[in-house]
């Protein structure tokens, strides 16, 4: 067997999801972090990707296509939750003094 292009952008997703949550459990990034929210979006991109485009027939990978989607909405949430912090610190009244 030989891997094909989309077994390397699979490959490739996974070392995203596996070095954040590396990076998480050493101390280096924050769960909330920018870059933890892009390493784990791009991720499960990167393998849905990979188990898209296999030949492979959309009922016997639908468990980790579904794990893959889900991973997404999370990300995007996590994602969408920092920037609604950040313009709200930015609206917020600067203290005078």
């Amino acid at each position: 067997m030989s891997l094909q292009w989309f077994d390397f952008v699979g490959l490739s997703g996974i070392g995203f999801v596996l070095l954040a949550y590396f990076l998480l459990q050493a101390g280096k990034l924050h769960g909330a972090s920018l870059g933890y929210q892009l390493a784990n979006l791009f991720g499960a991109v990167f393998i849905l990707v990979s188990i898209i485009a296999s030949p492979a027939a959309i009922i016997d990978v639908l468990t980790p296509t579904l794990m893959q989607l889900a991973w997404i909405a999370i990300s995007l949430y996590g994602l969408w939750r920092r920037l609604r912090e950040r313009a709200a610190r930015l609206r917020a009244p600067k203290p005078s003094g």
